[in-house]
């Protein structure tokens, strides 16, 4: 399994550190800034849920060797479980294995638990990834201007999600399609990891993340999103590797998370020039705390670059950052460009 390496030389003391975050992140001063921090210390977050239904992904038909494909197995599991949206919700259980499979969409009121020796290990044929049209707060795709690769996990218009486990892997095998991006072959946008879209009451949690194909955790227009115990490891040059990127979102918390990554280990975003504009969807009440991060030629947290929706109430401490370049430790990013 290629992981990571991390070729460093030199590290950003607490007390810089310290001194940037407070100058990027507190903007006001006297009773606003005050406010704001009280705002903040008080949000509230749904516990984890127990699930009445429980079923394991070997019930479907599910082969962990690594590779038989296991696409279908997981939608029919998720299809089968989301009978019990109202009574009691469901979990699926990823048992030890290799899982390869393609992207699946998730339903509400469930839990994805995987087995601390369980992988999920991406696809690499792109028939096993649809193409979906742009977000609309971005108008266009990333890597091209036509639609975008769905993400390896995905849910859209959900209620009470959890994706977790006991330190379980999804391993996005991202090499061919960083290949390919640097290549100028890729006709749509490369897909994320985990994504999940017009959601509330989501939480990620206790899962190591390698090799995403691009960014690795995208939860956009979601509110009450919880991102735990997360640990995410690319190459530090791997292209557009983000580690978390809260996107339009509302009330977020990202704490005690570990992240090597080629690109901005957290990017906050709220949509891309005229159309975040027009679609006007602030992130707002976010903390971000506990954090360590190795990103030699990114930033710790950027603030942008896509975030013409506006970023609001965002209170970061108490990280750990490793990287070569001090000056990027945090960031605001912005493009001036004509709309």
């Amino acid at each position: 399994m290629k992981l990571w390496k991390t070729p460093l030389t030199s590290q950003l003391s607490e007390t810089v550190m310290a001194i940037i975050v407070v100058v990027l992140l507190v903007t006001t001063k006297g009773v606003k800034s005050r406010k704001a921090r009280e705002d903040l210390d008080y949000f509230e977050y749904c516990a984890m849920s127990c699930r009445a239904h429980s079923a394991s992904l070997a019930e479907f038909g599910g082969v962990g060797d690594g590779s038989t494909s296991n696409t279908k197995a997981f939608q029919a599991a998720i299809n089968h479980l989301s009978q019990y949206q109202s009574d009691g919700g469901a979990q699926l259980f990823v048992p030890p294995g290799k899982w390869l499979t393609g992207s699946f969409n998730l339903t509400s009121h469930f839990t994805l638990y995987l087995h601390k020796d369980a992988v999920l290990l991406a696809s690499q044929e792109e028939s096993e990834w649809p193409v979906i049209k742009p977000l609309p707060s971005y108008g266009r795709g990333r890597d091209t201007e036509g639609g975008r690769f769905i993400s390896l996990i995905f849910g859209t218009n959900l209620t009470d999600v959890v994706i977790t486990g006991d330190n379980g892997t999804i391993d996005g095998q991202g090499e061919l399609w960083w290949q390919k991006f640097k290549k100028g072959e890729l006709k749509y946008t490369r897909p994320y990891l985990i994504e999940i879209m017009y959601s509330e009451n989501i939480q990620i949690s206790n899962l190591t993340l390698i090799n995403s194909p691009s960014w690795n955790v995208h939860p956009v227009y979601s509110s009450n999103v919880l991102v735990q115990g997360i640990t995410i490891l690319a190459p530090v040059t791997s292209p557009n590797t983000d580690g978390i990127n809260p996107d339009s979102c509302t009330n977020t918390k990202i704490e005690d998370c570990y992240i090597v990554s080629g690109d901005d280990c957290i990017a906050v975003k709220s949509g891309w020039d005229q159309y975040g504009i027009a679609f006007g969807m602030p992130t707002k009440q976010l903390v971000i705390r506990r954090l360590t991060c190795i990103s030699p030629f990114s930033a710790v947290i950027a603030l942008g670059s896509e975030m013409s929706g506006g970023i609001q109430d965002v209170r970061a401490e108490t990280f750990w950052p490793l990287i070569q370049n001090q000056e990027l430790g945090s960031k605001l990013l912005w493009e001036e460009e004509a709309l």
